[in-house]
């Protein structure tokens, strides 16, 4: 057909958005687990792929983080295309509880499972490259970049940590929110790579990235970085990750779109 199909509008994005909110409020625990760890693995590959490509590289910074951006975009990618349950992107069903389709304990619920299960998903998938011996790629420079990733991430202050993860979710949800302007796979992947290679680039804080850059340093031993400087940047990034997805995305949406003077 060489009809052109138009986006979505935005107030269509809106209820799209909310349609899948109330829908993932209430898939069966089992379900909402599975797909949360597959999203743990593929933001796992995205943030794989960003750490072989940003090794050695000459281009200089910028454009090096740009590249290593565009290659991370794999992991959202996968998430929306093939299907799976990512905490960041599930910031978006506040516009469902906005509306009152769901309960703020469906929402809480939602949110724990995933978060749980992308942590698993991270994890599995960081030990799994650890024993894999992939980072031992070009003469161990890969696990030397792999380490030095997780040391600036521990080395952020809890400010500093929070607010970049509240700049990255922004750009996340925004990503995710356009995808649901898409008719194509084509549209999807070229509304994710920019937000996303954009979020990269600038250095903001991605919790279920991090669930992966820091254990797989941890993993391969080389380096001082406990379990418990992955929590102290988890904590604050994660909060961070929540007010910028459900509130400057979701609730600023929902209040231009959806709600109604009463």
């Amino acid at each position: 057909m060489d009809q052109v199909i138009d986006a979505y509008s935005p107030k269509q994005i809106a209820e799209r958005v909310k349609s899948s909110g109330i829908a993932k409020a209430n898939l069966p625990a089992l379900q909402t687990l599975t797909l949360g760890a597959l999203a743990g693995a593929f933001i796992a590959f995205g943030a794989m792929f960003y750490t072989v490509v940003i090794t050695d590289s000459s281009l200089g910074f910028g454009p090096t983080r740009f590249l290593g951006g565009i290659a991370f975009s794999l992991g959202l990618v996968l998430v929306v295309v093939a299907g799976a349950e990512l905490f960041t992107g599930n910031n978006l069903i506040v516009i469902a509880w906005a509306e009152k389709k769901i309960s703020s304990k469906q929402l809480l619920r939602n949110w724990l499972l995933v978060y749980f299960a992308n942590l698993i998903g991270s994890l599995g998938t960081a030990l799994i490259m650890h024993l894999s011996g992939s980072l031992n790629s070009g003469g161990g420079a890969v696990a030397i970049t792999a380490i030095q990733i997780a040391e600036h991430k521990v080395s952020l202050s809890i400010m500093e940590s929070f607010f970049r993860g509240l700049l990255c979710n922004t750009l996340v949800c925004l990503a995710v929110w356009l995808c649901f302007s898409a008719h194509t796979v084509t549209g999807k992947i070229l509304a994710i790579l920019w937000p996303i290679s954009g979020f990269v680039a600038l250095g903001f804080e991605h919790s279920v990235a991090n669930m992966y850059l820091i254990s797989v340093a941890i993993f391969q031993g080389d380096t001082a970085i406990t379990w418990l400087e992955f929590t102290q940047n988890l904590l604050p990034v994660t909060a961070g990750n929540i007010i910028g997805g459900s509130i400057l995305v979701a609730l600023v949406y929902w209040l231009s779109y959806l709600h109604k003077k009463r």
